[in-house]
């Protein structure tokens, strides 16, 4: 899956779908001068989870130097639900106080209402604007056909799915001026400890690429860390699926590693530069370990996409079960 599941055993990290960071994309806004940033967390929503978890800091991470390192931060953290209402505080960290798992720095958004209805509730301050709250699942793929030795069975498994998304657009400026890196985290509170246990910003390579016992290493790690400790293990994981020389692998995997989705704002935005919401990403990722011999899956983009802010679709009726 894209990055849905990616605790150890294709289970949500501590069997918390609330915690089960599933998509990060980034894209032009249809405002010019504006970029878009989403997280997409809790897969199956609202059946596995329905509220964001209020003990959870999720966090999207954005790099400005290239150093793989997080130049700032937007942290997002949800009050407890009553009565099934709930509301976010957003707040912009920046330098040092970026690169805490902790929310921190200067709350540009306090006790915005959590939206879990059909039509988005939008709120714009200070130059951002944000949503958060129940929408459709933009991923698309075959993923039946994936796991019987891609056997194409034309079932999209995200057609009908839901997930919790966090959006919000920023003006150019404040992300500066040359290509920026951006990467997704969720971190829970453990006692008086935050414990990072969702990471990642390229879909699909937990799923791929890391063994079992790992993913949560994997998933409390650091971008700025990723080539020297996924660099070996990971070529050899392309050597066996793709037939790749090692040489040939590890220059693949350069696109993929460190795990920072890098967007170039001077060039169209498309995978993998960026993530938009159509960009087929599963034929993307086939593609590479296939090394070229898997390249389609034969699932288009969802339909259900919005052309204005959120962008995201609106949420699938969920049967209720007694």
């Amino acid at each position: 899956m894209s990055h849905h599941l990616s605790g150890p055993d294709l289970r949500s990290p501590k069997g918390d779908a609330r915690l089960d960071m599933t998509d990060l994309f980034v894209f032009p806004s249809v405002d010019p001068g504006r970029t878009v940033l989403i997280l997409n967390v809790n897969p199956f929503a609202p059946t596995q989870g329905e509220a964001f978890h209020p003990d959870a800091v999720y966090r999207i991470n954005v790099d400005t130097d290239g150093d793989n390192r997080a130049d700032l931060a937007y942290s997002f953290v949800f009050s407890p639900p009553r009565n099934g209402h709930q509301t976010v505080t957003v707040q912009r960290a920046h330098g040092e106080d970026a690169q805490r798992h902790e929310a921190n720095g200067q709350a540009v958004m306090s006790n915005v209402a959590v939206a879990l209805g059909r039509v988005p509730s939008v709120v714009q301050s200070g130059g951002y604007r944000f949503f958060a709250g129940l929408r459709s699942d933009p991923f698309f793929a075959d993923l039946d056909g994936i796991v019987n030795g891609f056997q194409w069975t034309g079932r999209d498994f995200g057609i009908d799915k839901n997930v919790f998304g966090i959006v919000l657009e920023v003006d150019d400026d404040e992300l500066g001026s040359g290509p920026i890196g951006v990467w997704g985290r969720v971190s829970v509170r453990e006692g008086d400890r935050l414990v990072s246990v969702d990471r990642g910003a390229h879909p699909s390579l937990t799923a791929y690429f890391n063994a079992e016992d790992v993913k949560e290493a994997y998933n409390a790690g650091e971008p700025a860390e990723d080539w020297d400790a996924y660099r070996e293990a990971w070529t050899a994981v392309l050597v066996h699926t793709g037939g790749y020389g090692a040489d040939e692998a590890e220059q693949a995997l350069r696109t993929v590693l460190p795990d920072v989705l890098r967007y170039d704002r001077t060039r169209p935005a498309a995978y993998p530069n960026g993530r938009t919401l159509i960009d087929d990403v599963t034929s993307a990722r086939l593609a590479m370990i296939s090394n070229g011999k898997v390249t389609d899956d034969h699932i288009p983009p969802h339909t259900d996409l919005l052309t204005v802010f959120p962008y995201l679709g609106q949420p699938h009726q969920v049967a209720r079960t007694s």
